[in-house]
């Protein structure tokens, strides 16, 4: 198990006061907090070998290739990726997911194709694919959800069908929680020829995962959700698909030779990474993959899944308060979305920040779940990472009641002890 009160003294921010309460931080499927290790791999970089890469045969230029690469090995061994060369350094997942709808998706699909997502999408793994599909001609189906959180497969072999040509799925939803079937559902694309994509901006970050086993044609992620820094992220293509790819974008380290009136490409994945790269933050990410496999992603997932039980018994009591998704721990991540009827979202979170505790509100970049399958306009959102305590839910909880009582009129909000 992960030693808690050990690996907070790596998080400087965990230090802080908000409203002069200590930071109690559970937004974290919005974006994670960065460790000294992380922090100081950035400072190293432009402290010590600050250079562009690929490039330049001086010494600088060598060392920061070298690290760049070895971020990006870093990151395939954490997948169990067949090869570095399947990694992609992207700015994060929204840009992965429409890197593909742009070289695969404009390429390949035409009028009476089927490209197939859930209703629990993000934005990100649904308006590319509305886009994609209005430009080519192509429809867009949807994989309902259930009442208890979790996708209905009743009718798969109808939605999934000879004419699906991409299936792509959010493995974690960032509102629910659901940790959907993503193994059975690649098998389902495949069998009648589909590609398959992962959306994994919510699970790599907290489990294992696995591109081999899992048998994906794509997945994506982004680094600040796992300890790293913004503005990195990683598509991962497998060999076989990525070959037949053509560029995103044109110029700098993605060409191999250049004449007046044409150009060559690359090697893959260097085909896909115009232009100066984000080194630094592809560098911090490697050192961010280092800590948790350190820690064990095993021992990540047994812990966030006692806090998330933690939560959810504590939040059990409280009859105001609705709480979506799945209550079975082996299909829900550290996502606990909920509502509080009459009391906005906003107001709860704005009272919670008031006593130094950080949570989401909102729709969460998922407006069609939120206001078609739960009816609301928004929800209230707490999440949960490796450094949280149960402590901090009992923080959480208690002022998350006396915010309730505040507004319902019971009573003034007292201060937290």
């Amino acid at each position: 198990m992960l030693n808690v009160a050990h690996l907070r003294q790596d998080f400087p921010i965990l230090f802080r006061k908000v409203n002069g309460r200590p930071l109690v931080y559970l937004d974290n499927a919005a974006t994670s907090q960065k460790p000294r290790q992380v922090i100081q791999a950035l400072v190293d970089y432009y402290e010590g070998y600050n250079s562009n890469v690929h490039r330049g045969v001086h010494t600088l230029s060598m060392e920061a290739t070298d690290r760049y690469e070895e971020a990006r090995e870093k990151v395939a061994g954490f997948l169990h990726a067949p090869s570095s060369e399947c990694i992609v350094w992207v700015r994060n997942t929204t840009e992965g997911i429409n890197l593909v709808a742009h070289v695969w998706g404009l390429a390949n699909l035409r009028e009476g194709d089927e490209v197939v997502v859930t209703e629990m999408e993000h934005h990100s793994n649904l308006v590319p694919w509305q886009e994609v599909t209005k430009a080519t001609g192509a429809t867009l189906k949807l994989i309902p959800v259930k009442d208890d959180g979790l996708l209905d497969l009743s009718r798969l072999d109808t939605i999934i069908t000879p004419r699906t040509r991409l299936v792509s799925v959010i493995h974690m939803s960032n509102v629910l929680g659901t940790i959907n079937p993503v193994k059975e559902l690649g098998k389902a694309a495949h069998k009648v020829g589909a590609l398959f994509m992962v959306d994994a901006a919510q699970s790599v970050p907290h489990a294992a995962v696995d591109v081999q086993d899992m048998d994906c044609d794509f997945l994506a992620f982004s680094g600040h959700k796992m300890l790293g820094p913004t503005g990195i992220g990683v598509l991962y293509v497998k060999p076989e698909v990525v070959l037949g790819l053509e560029p995103f974008l044109w110029g700098g380290d993605m060409v191999r030779e250049v004449w007046y009136d044409r150009a060559t490409w690359n090697d893959i994945p260097w085909r896909f990474e115009a232009g100066t790269p984000n080194i630094a933050d592809a560098i911090a990410l490697g050192v961010a993959v280092d800590y948790l496999q350190a820690l064990g992603m095993k021992d990540v997932r047994a812990h966030e899944v006692q806090l998330t039980e933690y939560a959810l018994e504590r939040l059990k009591p409280l009859e105001a308060v609705t709480v979506f998704g799945p209550r079975d721990m082996n299909v829900r991540g550290g996502v606990v979305a909920f509502d509080v009827p009459g009391i906005h979202p906003h107001d709860l979170g704005t009272a919670l920040d008031q006593e130094g505790i950080a949570i989401r509100t909102g729709h969460h970049c998922a407006m069609p779940l939120t206001r078609d399958r739960l009816g609301l306009a928004a929800t209230a959102r707490a999440s949960f990472y490796l450094y949280n305590t149960e402590e901090e839910i009992d923080l959480f909880v208690d002022s998350l009641k006396r915010a309730i009582g505040y507004f319902n009129g019971v009573g003034r909000r007292s201060p937290r002890s």
